[in-house]
């Protein structure tokens, strides 16, 4: 059985994650969404809200379960039996921050992270984008799920 993590905070979900996680479904068994909690960081969206909005994209995907956790990772993922973490990345600025916490995972616990490049369609779009447009009014809409509606 082959379960991944996919964790992050999805403040809130956009096409690229959405994209990432379409993807590894023809890669894995299960693929847990952990929404991470950090008692230091403001959202813009409640827990409950972030999570509503992945259950209502991936609704119709066996293979997706949606948690919310706190504290590490590898913990989790421990827990959940799971032997990869999932990521996405963008830009080579992603590579080099998800690299050192891959390597810092996999001496500690050994999981494997497997990384997907993001379409180029949406290589552009990361949730503080989002929450920057929405905050300014903008039309967000082409950015994220169809599941991710708000009043302006």
């Amino acid at each position: 059985m082959r379960k991944a993590i996919f964790p992050g905070s999805f403040d809130p979900i956009t096409l690229g994650h959405e994209d990432i996680i379409k993807r590894g479904i023809s890669l894995f068994d299960e693929i847990v969404i952990a929404i991470g909690v950090n008692a230091e960081k403001k959202y813009m969206f409640s827990l409950e809200e972030r999570k509503r909005f992945i259950e209502e994209t991936f609704k119709n995907e066996p293979k997706i379960s949606v948690i919310t956790y706190e504290g590490l990772t590898i913990d989790l993922a421990k827990k959940l039996k799971a032997n990869f973490i999932l990521r996405g990345l963008r830009n080579p600025a992603d590579f080099e921050f998800e690299k050192a916490i891959a390597h810092t995972n996999r001496k500690l616990s050994k999981i494997e992270t497997v990384f997907l490049l993001t379409a180029a369609s949406t290589s552009f779009i990361s949730s503080s984008i989002v929450r920057d447009v929405l905050r300014n009014g903008g039309e967000y809409e082409m950015l994220v799920p169809d599941a991710v509606r708000v009043k302006k």
